[in-house]
């Protein structure tokens, strides 16, 4: 079943308008308010569709329905969890065109991207999580005491726009394998995103009440998910503030709260590393998804007497970088996501420069021939110091900063000297040597030599990246209780 979907106005302003836009105890639901929020396309500035907002009614209404559907789908058997995961699978593969599609036209993600990694992103969640579904130690004895694990209860899931199914599925996933019930407040950004979601539950016939989904902003309806007595955890990501905020709306219910916030992760290029090479690779890395990825390496720290040498290649490369038409398969970068992130870049690059950072490409404004669209110059800006605003702040756009080091242990303190600690990167020709400084680098995840992420291996950071973890059998984790039977005998 498909939300109501008209056009607004006439035929040639082409505006899709989505009044049932909430999916509530397995129907679609007109929310009781007006408010609606305007989807605009990235690339064109041109208001693509309207959906309605949610009110706390339908927070309430959703959060009724997740707990008396609780009761009935925390019972069922693994192999019936098993088969509702391979039901939502095959439902998301034959939208897949769709999702990337959306993905594209709602937050300017390359057709290339939305379609290797984007989509597939959300797809390998599914699948990791069934994985560890399949071999996860449910109970266990120890001595005569048995020990038990047991669905934390209903869930609110509060998800960015960023990476919008991986996000949603990184959530979604474990909990109907634990046997949780679910109400999820995806971003306004991209909420058609979150339609699509919505239906291929539906398609693969999630029984009704499991997963309700309610459309809105963080304010009122995020923090009315997180401050409702009958949500027994909350999972957010997002920025830092925002998380603070959750975290203290759900304080007075002592409910469980597992955050994935903010980063700004160090990539460490050690003096016998291949300069040029992991310079080039490593931009490419960053500028994918527009830099918008809360673990981008975006501070590249080079050896003082080889910054030369990265400056040189990273100008190179970002003169090669195809900018442009997200719906193009060439585009390597589209538009960042709206007006609002192109301003906080464009103010944190002019920022950089008043603080005596040098730009050694790219810079403030839009790319040559691109005068429409939330488009940003893929920027380096080198000699950053770790008192800089852009040395400590998120950007979340298409920026490598460049921080020159003496030596290995000067590298490790500008990689620690940030409040944040989600992920990083060491390369080296010695791998002893890049797995001795990933051990002292505070922060969640590393990566060495450039390997990728790995979505059966547990993803979360350090200090103001948040707590807890997601993926495979640790995220699975967060969405249980334990409990001990004692003078349980067989």
């Amino acid at each position: 079943m498909s939300p109501k979907r008209t056009l607004a106005n006439n035929e040639e302003e082409n505006i899709m308008r989505y009044d049932k836009s909430c999916y509530i105890d397995g129907q679609w639901v007109t929310p009781r308010g007006d408010a609606a929020t305007a989807v605009v396309n990235p690339a064109t500035e041109e208001e693509i569709a309207s959906v309605r907002l949610g009110s706390t009614v339908e927070v309430e209404s959703a959060v009724a329905a997740a707990k008396k559907a609780f009761a009935g789908y925390s019972q069922t058997s693994i192999n019936e969890r098993l088969a509702v995961l391979d039901r939502v699978m095959a439902a998301y593969q034959r939208r897949a065109g769709d999702l990337a599609r959306g993905l594209t036209a709602e937050m300017g993600a390359p057709i290339g991207l939305a379609e290797t990694a984007q989509v597939p992103a959300g797809l390998g969640q599914l699948a990791t999580t069934r994985a560890a579904l399949a071999e996860f130690p449910w109970e266990y004895a120890r001595d005569t005491t048995r020990i038990v694990h047991e669905p934390i209860g209903v869930c609110g899931l509060i998800t960015p726009w960023n990476w919008p199914l991986l996000l949603i599925f990184a959530k979604i996933a474990p909990a109907l394998a634990a046997g949780c019930t679910v109400v999820l407040k995806p971003s306004e950004v991209t909420p058609l995103n979150a339609i699509l979601v919505a239906e291929i539950l539906d398609e693969a016939e999630v029984p009704a009440g499991v997963v309700n989904m309610i459309q809105g902003h963080g304010d009122p309806i995020g923090a009315a998910i997180a401050s409702h007595p009958d949500v027994d955890m909350v999972s957010f990501t997002g920025s830092t503030a925002a998380g603070i905020r959750v975290a203290e709306s759900a304080a007075p219910t002592v409910k469980r709260v597992c955050q994935e916030l903010g980063g700004k992760s160090a990539n460490i290029v050690l003096e016998d590393a291949d300069i040029a090479a992991v310079v080039a690779r490593d931009l490419a890395g960053v500028f994918a998804n527009s830099g918008q990825s809360c673990n981008a390496s975006a501070r590249i720290l080079i050896p003082q007497s080889q910054l030369e040498l990265a400056e040189r290649t990273a100008a190179g490369a970002v003169a090669a970088t195809r900018v442009g038409d997200p719906t193009s398969p060439i585009t390597q970068v589209g538009p960042v996501a709206s007006q609002a992130q192109y301003d906080k870049v464009q103010r944190m690059i002019t920022t950089a420069i008043k603080d005596g950072a040098r730009v050694v490409a790219g810079g403030p404004g839009r790319p040559e021939g691109l005068e429409r669209g939330y488009f940003v110059r893929p920027t380096v800006i080198s000699d950053v110091s770790s008192e800089m605003e852009i040395a400590q702040e998120e950007i979340f756009g298409p920026v490598v900063t460049l921080h020159p080091y003496q030596d290995t242990e000067d590298a490790i303190r500008i990689a620690n000297d940030t409040r944040y600690g989600l992920s990083g990167m060491v390369s080296s020709s010695d791998p002893e040597k890049a797995r001795d400084v990933a051990r002292r680098i505070r922060t969640g995840m590393v990566h060495l030599n450039g390997a990728p992420l790995a979505m059966d291996s547990p993803f979360g950071g350090y200090r103001h990246s948040g707590n807890g973890r997601e993926y495979h059998a640790e995220g699975l984790r967060e969405f249980l209780e334990t409990k001990s039977i004692f003078g349980y005998e067989d």
